[in-house]
């Protein structure tokens, strides 16, 4: 197949923008002039590459296309930064990467603090275990995900370990556990989760149960938000050591079961491509990670 890079850079743009008229502000022609190079697009395909919704889909097809497309695209903005001079610099890098929200809040953006100055960055949150997904299709280019066997197209290295406690305020300790974490306590005791993905707290509570628990549940969907609930006494939840240290010391949160806690392997995968910016994306994530992961 003989693919126009003009109507590569369409269907980048129309799926990274949500629409044929963001996709033209941005490529600087006509929404119809979009609407064209992605039909020829897809008639070179063969395939039908978009489902024309707001914001705009790719299907299966269109993601193997997509994924090509920035595939390209990286390499010759890559390219451009290494031919680029100090009087001449080549363009800013952009790269799409999906982080999981507790890695995201703790250790993340300070290891990526030293590449802003000449690399863009677009993070999709997402959680741990659908990272992958995101990768899959095409949308990011690396991502940390809890996926240990490689993306077909990419490679992958082991990170560490984030463990996971379950903790509460000792005032809520001693309001709903009285008698330590029995199971007919956890079925009344109120959990926080972060979104309808987060399976920590229930996870954990099939460990302690063989019979399926449904406590009260509130959903805080901002990993900060999730901490602060915690040690406001809204509920237990389990807590990522990385962000329990400070206010366990403190006396503001306790360890509810010393023996309930969840280890989450985290591993980084990115295309194969040879790309010089994506490496060093991955240097500085990989050398944070020996520092704080397990």
């Amino acid at each position: 197949m003989d693919f126009d890079p003009a109507q590569l850079r369409a269907l980048n743009a129309a799926v990274s923008e949500g629409t044929f008229e963001a996709a033209a502000r941005l490529l600087r022609v006509t929404p119809s002039a979009v609407s064209q190079r992605l039909k020829a697009l897809e008639i070179a395909a063969g395939r039908v590459l978009l489902v024309r919704t707001k914001p705009i889909q790719v299907t299966p097809s269109g993601a193997v296309v997509l994924r090509m497309a920035r595939e390209i695209e990286l390499l010759a903005a890559d390219t451009a930064l290494q031919l680029g001079s100090e009087e001449s610099p080549g363009p800013r890098l952009a790269l799409s990467l999906a982080v999981n929200a507790d890695s995201l809040a703790t250790w993340v953006l300070p290891a990526l603090v030293p590449l802003g100055d000449s690399i863009g960055l677009h993070v999709h949150r997402e959680d741990e275990g659908r990272t992958s997904d995101l990768l899959r299709e095409g949308v990011v280019m690396a991502a940390i995900t809890t996926q240990a066997r490689p993306v077909p197209g990419c490679r992958a290295a082991r990170l560490g370990v984030m463990r996971y406690r379950p903790m509460s305020t000792p005032d809520f300790a001693a309001r709903w556990f009285p008698d330590g974490v029995t199971v007919a306590a956890l079925a009344e005791a109120p959990v926080v989760v972060f979104d309808r993905n987060d399976h920590l707290q229930h996870r954990y509570l099939r460990r302690r149960s063989t019979k399926a628990l449904d406590p009260p549940t509130h959903q805080i969907p901002s990993s900060e938000g999730f901490v602060t609930a915690v040690r406001l006494g809204l509920g237990w939840a389990m807590v990522p050591d990385l962000q329990s240290e400070y206010p366990e010391r403190k006396g503001e949160v306790i360890d509810l079961d010393p023996r309930g806690a969840i280890d989450v392997v985290l591993h980084w995968q990115q295309w194969k491509l040879r790309s010089s910016s994506l490496d060093r994306v991955a240097d500085v994530i990989l050398a944070a990670a020996r520092k704080q992961l397990r």
